[in-house]
C-alpha cells in the first residue's frame, strides 16, 4: 500500500491508497505521535509527501525515526501528474489521493534524510543568502535617496546597513564554526576549495545544500542541479538543448564559481575558450563550464582526491 500525505501548517490529511480511507492528523506533537503509530500499524510500501517549504520536515523526520519509508517530492511533479491523469481539482484530500497515486505509479525511490545538523548548516546558508540580499536592496536605496531632504531616510537606511553587517558577521562566523566542528564537514570543505574558482562560499554552499554530491553519477548530479542539457526534438525538428528545473540556490552559486573559474582555472579556462572559439554563444559556454565543473567536484568528493590538473581530469574537459 502506498500511503499519501497532503502537509499543511495545521494538519496531515492521510490517504491509505489512491482509493482507502482518508483520515485527518493535527501537525503537532501529539498527531505526529498518533500518525506514526498508525503507519507502523499499516506497514506501507511507501509514504508520498510533498516538500512545502518546510512545514513537512517534522513530519518527514518523525516517519523515517520509526523508521518507515518515505518519500518527499517536488510539487511540480505531482502537479504535473495530476493534469496527465485528468484531476484538475484541488483540495487536501484530493492531494493526498494523489500523492498516493503518485507513489504507486511511479515508485519514488526514498533518499536518506538530511540530519538535523545537516538541516542547522543548510539554514545558516539560507540565512546569508537572505543577509546579502537585504543589504544590497539597501544599498540600492540608499544610493537612489538624493538630496538634503531625505537625510532621516538616509540615516535610517545605513543604520540598518549597519544592523545588517552585524548580523552577517555572526552568520558567517557561526558558518565557519559549524564547517570546523565536523571532520567530515572540515575535510569535504578543504577538498572544495583546493579547485580554483571555488571559495569558502561555494564550498559552504555545496556542503549544505548539495549533500547528494559524489553519491550520484555526473548525469544524475547535473540533472539534480538543474545543468543537464535536456532534448526539445520532435518528428524530423531538432529543437535547442535548454536546461530546467533543478536547485536554483547550487546552479546561481556554480554559475558565480565558473565567472572565477575560467579566469583563474587554466583547466575550465582552455575548456571555456575552447567552445567560445568553436563559435558557442558565451553564456551557453559557460553554463557548459558549470556542468564540467560540478562533474570534476562530484568525482572529487566521491574518490576523496584533491584538485591538481591531471590527464584524468583534461579528459573529462573534452567538449560533448
Amino acid at each position: 500500500m502506498y500511503v499519501g500525505i497532503d502537509v499543511a501548517k495545521a494538519e496531515l490529511v492521510v490517504a491509505m491508497g489512491a482509493t482507502g480511507p482518508v483520515t485527518t492528523f493535527p501537525n503537532d506533537d501529539v498527531g505526529l505521535t498518533a500518525l506514526v503509530g498508525a503507519m507502523r500499524e499499516a506497514k506501507p510500501t511507501l509514504i508520498v509527501l510533498e516538500a512545502t517549504g518546510g512545514y513537512e520536515i517534522p513530519c518527514t523526520a518523525a516517519l523515517a525515526a520509526a523508521p518507515l519509508p518515505v518519500a518527499v517530492i517536488n510539487p511540480r511533479s505531482v502537479r504535473s501528474f495530476a493534469k496527465a491523469t485528468g484531476t484538475l481539482a484541488k483540495t487536501d484530500r484530493i492531494d493526498a489521493r494523489l500523492l498516493a497515486q503518485f507513489g504507486e505509479r511511479v515508485q519514488p525511490e526514498p533518499r536518506p534524510l538530511p540530519t538535523a545538523a545537516q538541516h542547522e548548516l543548510e539554514a545558516l546558508v539560507t540565512r546569508r543568502r537572505q543577509l546579502l540580499e537585504m543589504r544590497t536592496a539597501e544599498q540600492h536605496r540608499l544610493g537612489q535617496a538624493l538630496g538634503g531632504h531625505r537625510q532621516r531616510v538616509k540615516q535610517s537606511l545605513r543604520k540598518h546597513l549597519a544592523y545588517l553587517d552585524r548580523e552577517l558577521r555572526i552568520t558567517e562566523t557561526d558558518l565557519r564554526d559549524r564547517m570546523q566542528a565536523s571532520p567530515v564537514w572540515r575535510a569535504r570543505d578543504d577538498l572544495l576549495q583546493s579547485v580554483p574558482g571555488i571559495g569558502p562560499t561555494v564550498s559552504q554552499t555545496l556542503v549544505a545544500e548539495l549533500p547528494e554530491l559524489g553519491r550520484l553519477n555526473r548525469r544524475e548530479i547535473a540533472k539534480l542541479v538543474g545543468v543537464a542539457p535536456l532534448n526539445r526534438d520532435s518528428g524530423t525538428r531538432r529543437g535547442r538543448r535548454m536546461t530546467l528545473g533543478g536547485r536554483a540556490s547550487v546552479r546561481a552559486i556554480l554559475y558565480m564559481a565558473c565567472l572565477s573559474a575560467i579566469r583563474h582555472n587554466p583547466v575550465l579556462r582552455a575548456f571555456y575558450q575552447r567552445l567560445t572559439r568553436a563559435g558557442k554563444v558565451k553564456k551557453l559556454a559557460l553554463v557548459a563550464c558549470m556542468r564540467k565543473l560540478l562533474t570534476i567536484v562530484n568525482q572529487m568528493v566521491r574518490t576523496g582526491q584533491h584538485w591538481r590538473p591531471s590527464p584524468s581530469i583534461a579528459c573529462q574537459l573534452q567538449p560533448t
